[in-house]
């Protein structure tokens, strides 16, 4: 099987990273996973939470960061167990990608930024009817993209899906050496052993 080991896609809400997603991994010669924290929600795996309190055991602001400290080391779980994946987030915070880059060090990633303009991300909401109409807007103002360095960045509204995977498909095919996750550890905690980094 080919490197990187992981193709992870970030952008904001109705980007269209589940739609790339979805459609490069029947493209991939290899078999590879595919995961994102809408899955585990859709699942039901959290508990009932009180989105109104600021403290306390149920309050969203208590649980959320454990959901997604949980998601990050759900990636490197299913990674660790020699799986291919490909991975959706919205990385909402520089801490999110930090954790990200440090349990995923061991292995090949491959950060792909996807964009959307505005007016197709609204389009999407609108279309979508499960999400709150500016909330990939909202996303874009928190800086989701400005947090780090990418790989590859593509703009899901000017191509259509198929032809999109089709470009990533073969910007990964032809991913340098070096990572810009490689990168990243390098300037956080400047190891690297025998041409391959090491998790913390």
């Amino acid at each position: 099987m080919q490197n990187p080991q992981i193709i992870f896609l970030n952008g904001a809400s109705s980007s269209g990273k589940t739609t790339l997603g979805r459609t490069l991994q029947q493209m991939l010669d290899d078999p590879y996973f595919y995961l994102s924290s809408d899955q585990l929600v859709a699942a039901n795996i959290l508990p009932e939470v009180d989105r109104t309190l600021q403290i306390g055991p149920r309050a969203w602001h208590t649980v959320r960061p454990l959901f997604f400290d949980g998601f990050h080391r759900c990636i490197a779980g299913f990674a660790s167990a020699g799986n291919y994946m490909i991975v959706e987030h919205v990385l909402e915070f520089q801490s999110w990608l930090d954790d990200c880059v440090r349990m995923l060090a061991p292995f090949d990633v491959f950060f792909v930024g996807v964009h959307c303009s505005l007016v197709e991300l609204e389009r999407r909401e609108r279309e979508r009817g499960d999400r709150a109409i500016g909330e990939g807007h909202s996303h874009l103002l928190e800086g989701i993209h400005d947090w780090g360095e990418y790989d590859f960045e593509l703009d899901t509204s000017v191509t259509s899906p198929k032809e999109t995977a089709s470009i990533l498909k073969s910007a990964f095919e032809h991913a340098p050496k070096q990572s810009a996750f490689q990168r990243m550890y390098m300037k956080q905690f400047g190891e690297r052993v025998s041409g391959r980094l090491t998790a913390p």
